[in-house]
């Protein structure tokens, strides 16, 4: 009885975690197919070309003339902007928490780190626009006047201060910390203890011993915890809602521009659709979103195969 009891809860676990795999994957699917067929309607009745049109009029189903360009634009700066910021932030507090902070600091530093993770992310677009905004404002001015001839720094196209990529990358930037500190840290924690100690007994200094074997140990999981804060920074909305000033103007490329993401311009104009033709609009720029975390996590998957390949 015992050995059938042990095949028969084998079969079930079995049983339940193929399911489960197989649901995730067509949960997926289903989506993507759902804004596949929204987004096909509306496409054929565009008048603009669908990815090179800086134009995205949606509001009469007569009249159809909406585009990607920009929105595109404007989500990868301010994502990949954010995420310069944060990796080698991350990365330092990663290494600070598991290889030289003492264990009564590292665990409520950690603790502190990681409740970053449970603020609402309105309360972070509020605080990046009425508190950030206005302390930066000084650097920004001055990065425009001394580096205005790199177009990342040149003259923005809205004319109020603050609600700029400049300051949604670094809301940004304090958005997808916890997330790269968080995994970071388990992955650099769990470096075999014999490597560290042979490094050292061999006479390796503590940025030796992090550079011979830490680092390589954890590199890739560092590169995908980096990549999982890319992926959160491309679908954020709330706070980039609240910061970023819409324009009509077109985005040129600045650090001081402003404009509008995937996600933002979805949540401000949403709400007021009434049709199916403008609402598969916006579900065609959702569906572009969706392709683009989905090559991300291609990209990160690929250079983690890689790291372990060289390793």
């Amino acid at each position: 009885m015992g050995a059938t009891f042990v095949q028969r809860g084998d079969r079930i676990f079995r049983f339940l975690a193929t399911g489960s795999g197989v649901f995730i994957v067509a949960l997926i699917g289903a989506i993507g197919l759902f804004l596949l067929i929204q987004a096909v309607p509306p496409l054929l009745q565009n008048h603009a070309n669908f990815l090179t049109s800086r134009q995205f009029e949606a509001g009469d189903p007569n009249n159809l003339s909406f585009g990607i360009l920009d929105l595109l634009l404007v989500t990868v700066e301010v994502s990949v902007f954010a995420l310069v910021l944060a990796m080698p932030l991350g990365l330092g507090i990663a290494l600070f928490l598991t290889q030289y902070a003492p264990a009564r600091v590292a665990r409520p530093f950690g603790y502190l780190v990681d409740l970053l993770a449970a603020v609402p992310s309105i309360i972070f677009g509020l605080w990046g626009l009425f508190v950030l905004a206005p302390a930066i404002q000084p650097f920004a001015v001055w990065l425009e006047t001394h580096l205005g001839w790199f177009f990342l720094f040149s003259p923005g196209n809205v004319g109020i201060a603050g609600a700029t990529v400049f300051t949604a990358g670094i809301v940004l930037a304090v958005m997808i910390l916890p997330i790269i500190t968080a995994i970071s840290r388990e992955v650099f924690a769990r470096t075999p203890r014999a490597h560290i100690e042979a490094a050292l007994a061999l006479g390796a200094t503590k940025w030796e011993v992090v550079r011979m074997t830490v680092w390589p140990f954890g590199r890739a999981g560092y590169v995908s915890a980096s990549m999982l804060g890319l992926g959160r920074a491309l679908g954020e909305t709330i706070a980039l809602t609240i910061i970023l000033a819409a324009t009509p103007r077109i985005f040129t490329g600045s650090l001081f521009d402003g404009g509008a993401t995937f996600a933002s311009k979805i949540a401000l104009s949403f709400a007021e659709l009434n049709n199916n033709l403008s609402a598969g609009a916006f579900i065609a720029a959702g569906l572009v979103l969706f392709v683009l975390t989905f090559l991300v996590n291609a990209a990160a998957r690929w250079v983690i195969n890689r790291s372990g390949a060289k390793a």
